[in-house]
């Protein structure tokens, strides 16, 4: 019988995290950026939460800020923001973390099939976000120890599903931007993906 693999630490939290970053041109920078979370383990529960963050000229109703966090567990967002997607890549530094609006979410609907098109619609109120992945590719399952994880201190076991095209729309308005190539665990992706089956173990 084999060797089990085992990532020493505490599990932080578990569950999928797929995103969507635009940008209007491959050198310029992220003019929205989404990211998803459907959590089933975690030291606040379970939970969903969205962040979304656009750039300030980014058309939009008035009162409508530019950064939200929609969700259905307050305390879980704030741990995932803070811990978390404050790290991320494409958020990293980005001033409209600290200026989120939190409001909470009135339902989550996932439809479609992460094998060609997928889309999660976040519901809070009268705004709606719907994200949309398409031109899905082939699934693929990868550990990165935590000197390559994005906080430095976890390993994170997942499964990614890379896509050629994603959309972020609000309100039935889709935001500017497409995503960009780049590569993750050596294998040839964009700045949209989904993440399933993740989990955070600080080592």
């Amino acid at each position: 019988m084999a060797d089990p693999i085992l990532f020493p630490g505490t599990v932080e939290w578990s569950g999928e995290n797929p995103g969507i970053s635009l940008k209007e041109r491959e050198d310029g920078p992220f003019v929205a950026l989404a990211s998803f979370f459907r959590v089933v383990l975690s030291p606040h529960g379970r939970g969903h939460a969205l962040v979304l963050l656009r750039a300030p000229e980014a058309a939009r109703p008035p009162p409508e800020p530019a950064h939200l966090c929609l969700t259905d567990n307050e305390a879980l967002a704030r741990f995932l923001v803070e811990g978390f997607v404050s790290h991320f890549g494409a958020f990293r530094g980005l001033p409209g973390l600290a200026a989120l609006d939190y409001r909470r979410l009135d339902r989550v609907e996932t439809a479609g099939d992460p094998r060609s098109d997928y889309s999660e619609t976040i519901t809070a109120g009268t705004l709606t976000v719907r994200l949309r992945w398409t031109g899905l590719g082939q699934p693929f399952c990868f550990a990165l120890p935590p000197d390559k994880s994005a906080t430095g201190r976890h390993h994170m076991p997942s499964l990614f599903v890379p896509c050629q095209d994603a959309a972020i729309e609000v309100n039935g308005q889709r935001l500017p931007g497409k995503p960009v190539a780049r590569k993750v665990a050596g294998h040839a992706m964009s700045t949209a993906m989904l993440a399933f089956s993740e989990t955070w173990i600080r080592a």
